[in-house]
């Protein structure tokens, strides 16, 4: 195979936007095994009284996860995130106020290979969210799994991140000063298996439980979209059905994470590694759909809502796909 290496010449600037990108890489994939490491060593060396006190911290923060977890201002305006943000770059385009006396269910759609849209403009400050969204506090949702590795934990609750379990997101809908936002990759992991350039299938016809919480809290729904999402990255091939894809989903039922064998470009070459393609994605959100609160939603009434919802979505994708050079005969897929 032919190796395209990066010129020598790049501009400082750039350089700089991939490291960044290769930080945010290594936290993703790699922090949580060096945290849990380094947890275990702590604890069998001559320190490990600070190992102890930090497992009673543990013991005492265990639910902090789902309940609003503990973001830091600070962190979420790293200079770090705004070259992170440019490498791509990353947009957020807001479509309509939205009224911070309410909660919020943003559905966010595709997932993509590693949600890399989700993060940049909703546990950073890169793209200006509290900005466009004066008075509310956006919570991504993640998988319970990882609030129980020891650091790893500490470290992505400051960027706004939170369990994704039910308890977690109720917890956010149901407060009654409002400005809360759960952002929730609707997809996940199994949508991730799909994420290749091209792709426009999203997993939301049997997905209804997000549908059900907005209505018991009356939560407002906020369809969001990001362009260029499933561009970021290219994956083996693993059509339904072939060895491949059964032994994927095989373990994402086990383990509750998919592993979609991804790969794109290097630091000094373009040939191959895990960094994503320099691709834009343009974070569309867009208008609410005012929801009522039933306390105990009947399956109509959960029908209809996810049909509307499912509406709202397509008609943003149409609305705004001309602007980021998608063809007219390409339309959104559910399954």
């Amino acid at each position: 195979m032919k190796v395209d290496f990066a010129p020598l010449n790049i501009p400082l600037r750039r350089r700089v936007q991939t490291i960044a990108v290769l930080k945010w890489i290594f936290s993703f994939l790699m922090l949580a095994q060096f945290c849990l490491a380094g947890f275990i060593l702590l604890a069998l060396s001559d320190w490990w009284v600070l190992a102890v006190l930090y497992a009673g911290w543990l013991w005492l923060d265990w639910d902090t996860p789902t309940c609003g977890g503990r973001r830091s201002q600070w962190i979420r305006n790293w200079t770090l995130w705004h070259h992170f943000r440019d490498y791509f770059p990353i947009s957020l385009v807001k479509t309509a106020d939205l009224d911070p006396r309410h909660n919020y269910i943003f559905g966010f759609h595709p997932h993509g290979v590693l949600v890399v849209g989700a993060f940049g403009n909703f546990c950073t400050e890169a793209t200006g969210f509290s900005r466009l969204f004066p008075g509310l506090k956006p919570h991504l949702l993640m998988l319970p799994f990882w609030f129980r590795v020891p650091l790893f934990r500490d470290y992505i609750m400051t960027g706004g991140l939170v369990s994704s379990c039910k308890t977690s997101l109720s917890y956010l809908l149901s407060r009654p000063e409002g400005g809360h936002v759960a952002v929730l990759a609707v997809g996940g992991a199994p949508e991730a298996l799909d994420a290749r350039p091209g792709a426009l299938t999203l997993q939301l016809l049997k997905r209804k439980g997000f549908i059900k919480l907005a209505l018991k809290h009356g939560a407002h729904l906020v369809p969001v979209f990001s362009f260029g999402e499933n561009e970021l990255f290219d994956q083996m091939p693993n059509p339904s059905g072939s060895p491949l894809r059964s032994l994927q989903e095989r373990l994402q039922c086990i383990m509750g994470v998919s592993l979609p064998l991804f790969h794109a470009r290097g630091v000094f070459q373009y040939s191959f590694g895990l960094l994503p393609y320099r691709k834009s994605i343009h974070t569309i959100v867009g208008e609410p759909i005012p929801v009522v609160q039933t306390a105990s939603p009947s399956n109509e009434d959960i029908d209809v809502l996810h049909g509307n919802y499912m509406q709202a979505l397509s008609q943003l994708f149409e609305r705004n796909k001309h602007l980021y050079c998608i063809p007219d005969d390409c339309h959104i897929t559910f399954t």
